[in-house]
């Protein structure tokens, strides 16, 4: 798992397979944002495997322990 932070759009991806190409994500799932009050997205290859997530707002969406980890990375 390799897990990624642009502070420029305050944006997390966790990348479930290690060197995932962009070509490899065939399908993006975008979770209601009215329910969850965010933007994350779910990105799945042609098997319906999940291959990773990406949160959106992620300072209001993540624990702040995690965030402040993120920032010494």
């Amino acid at each position: 798992m390799n897990i990624t932070y642009d502070q420029d759009v305050d944006a997390v991806y966790l990348s479930l397979k290690s060197n995932l190409p962009n070509n490899e994500v065939d399908k993006t799932y975008c979770c209601d944002v009215n329910e969850i009050g965010g933007i994350i997205n779910l990105d799945f290859d042609k098997e319906g495997r999940l291959l990773g997530v990406e949160i959106l707002g992620a300072k209001d969406k993540l624990p702040k322990e995690f965030m402040e980890h993120l920032a010494k990375l």
